[in-house]
């Protein structure tokens, strides 16, 4: 690698205050084991919080100036830009020299498969050219530039399978790259996995305003947008603006009443079963429209109780991969959450780079979720005796 030495400061586009200030909540105790195993992430949550930060700078920069020539295709049709890859490379160098003394491994989305190719050079020297030009406006280095074989073994350092054992970062470097392709939601999804369990994530979005998206204002232009999410195992939810505020912590949705309950699902009728979610809401009484939108972004949303439900029904066939859910699923549990399959079991990212589930995704607040899962069980029933 080209890098003698790299200390990360904090990102001239994105300034956070990397200790929370934390807000005391009486109601609110942590168990010894929960307080001792949300210290020992302390540095890790540190590491993910500039890693998704900065990796949200490359990728506003890209979307302000998304020309057609950085929009390829992958093996499955998926688009990808040169983002996706310019984001991965920057999370992978930042964890790793921000945690030098831990083995690394990282579960990501991307592979330099493509740019290894005759014809792509121009691509990955723009890639290249982005992740250089990020770091450099991200503060004061001690680092040469990155050559173009330093990028493409950092994208390459995502190739981990995960496990069961030992420590796992899990990347979606983009998550809903269609969306950010249209100039809508996207998420930089950054999650750490020990032994099989997700312990901390982060949340980078973007676009995502920091108010309420739940409410009649919520296509105001006049939002300020840019959100970052944050939970520690034991340690809550907090979200703060990407340019810099504090951080403030986050609880799901309260209301008991299914009629209250607005839910989010995905913007691409491809990517969830749009038919069955609005047979689970007519069952439950839900008298709002969906808010359809890219990405774990719902899951932030979810988080901070802009609405209080998430249904996501993918098409027969398709397999969850464990980043399109590991950053969110923790920012909604420690917000006060629940994340299940469609039969009520939690998620299990121990199995590899893919989820093992029961139909689809379902998440609530825990006072909803009984009704939920009941009204999720008979619209799933009779959409298979309708077969």
């Amino acid at each position: 690698m080209a890098i003698l030495s790299l200390r990360v400061v904090v990102p001239s586009c994105y300034i956070y205050h990397s200790k929370p200030k934390i807000v005391r909540n009486p109601l609110f105790s942590l168990r010894p084991n929960q307080i001792s195993a949300s210290m020992s992430y302390e540095k890790e949550l540190a590491a993910a919080k500039k890693a998704a930060s900065l990796a949200a700078c490359l990728c506003q920069k890209v979307q302000k100036a998304l020309l057609q020539s950085d929009v390829h295709s992958k093996s499955d049709k998926s688009p990808v830009t040169v983002a996706d890859y310019g984001s991965q490379a920057l999370v992978s160098f930042v964890l790793e020299r921000e945690l030098p003394s831990e083995s690394f491994s990282l579960v990501a989305e991307e592979d330099s498969g493509d740019l290894r190719k005759d014809g792509a050079q121009e691509t990955l020297a723009r890639i290249t050219k982005l992740v250089n030009d990020t770091l450099s406006s991200a503060g004061t280095y001690s680092v040469s530039p990155f050559s173009a074989e330093d990028v493409l073994a950092a994208i390459d350092s995502g190739k981990s399978e995960g496990g069961s054992h030992g420590r796992h970062w899990v990347l979606d470097p983009i998550d809903g790259t269609k969306g950010f392709l249209r100039g809508d939601q996207y998420a930089i999804a950054l999650a750490l996995l020990d032994e099989g369990k997700v312990v901390l994530g982060v949340l980078a979005c973007p676009n995502l305003p920091l108010a309420s998206i739940g409410g009649d204002d919520k296509h105001s232009s006049h939002s300020q947008v840019g959100c970052l999410f944050s939970a520690k195992v034991g340690a809550g939810t907090y979200m703060q603006s990407l340019d810099g505020s504090s951080p403030i912590k986050v609880q799901v949705s309260a209301t008991e009443n299914p009629e209250e309950a607005s839910f989010f699902e995905s913007f691409e009728a491809a990517h969830s079963l749009h038919d069955l979610s609005s047979s689970i809401a007519k069952k439950l009484g839900v008298k709002a429209p969906p808010v359809r939108i890219d990405s774990q972004a719902k899951y932030g949303a979810l988080s901070r109780g802009d609405g209080a439900i998430y249904l996501r029904f993918p098409h027969k066939g398709y397999r969850e991969k464990i980043w399109d859910h590991a950053a969110g699923c923790i920012v909604v549990t420690e917000a006060g959450g629940v994340v299940t399959d469609a039969a009520g079991n939690p998620l299990d990212f121990s199995k590899g780079k893919y989820l093992d589930l029961n139909t689809g995704i379902i998440v609530t607040n825990q006072k909803l979720m009984p009704s939920l899962l009941k009204a999720v069980q008979e619209s799933l029933d009779e959409k298979a005796s309708s077969l």
